[in-house]
């Protein structure tokens, strides 16, 4: 598979290629501080796929938390574009910067359910676990 896109002003663009590792929205209180208060709907694909074809984003990664993720955004717009957990194999891509959404299919899992929230909605059949899957 092949997913290509970038981020609102067109400053930062993206390749991503291979088999997704996995599909999923999650709900973590991290993900709704970036989101604005939704889960985050994301598809995870293989690190070595994964390159920026135009411009660099900028990176943050907390320093008062263990094992914190690196967040990456356009320097211009802000918009997020990929995370990167530590010891994880994959780039966690944010489903609304696809060229092509409509390629993601849907979730295939929620995960970090402890934090959702009353008003978030997990699609009826796709398994939800409380933290991060083993």
């Amino acid at each position: 598979m092949k997913l290509e896109g970038g981020c609102y002003c067109k400053a930062v663009r993206y390749v991503a290629e291979g088999e997704p590792v996995m599909k999923a929205q999650c709900h973590c209180r991290e993900c709704q501080y970036i989101t604005g208060g939704d889960p985050n709907v994301f598809v995870a694909m293989p690190a070595d796929g994964f390159r920026y074809t135009l411009g660099e984003p900028k990176g943050f990664t907390r320093t008062d938390l263990a094992r914190a993720v690196t967040r990456e955004f356009c320097p211009e717009c802000g918009t997020h574009l990929a995370t990167r957990p530590p010891g994880f194999p994959a780039v966690v891509v944010k489903v609304g910067t696809l060229d092509d959404p409509s390629l993601y299919g849907g979730p295939n899992m929620a995960i970090f359910t402890c934090d959702k929230q009353s008003w978030h909605q997990v699609p009826d059949g796709i398994p939800s676990f409380e933290r991060f899957p083993g």
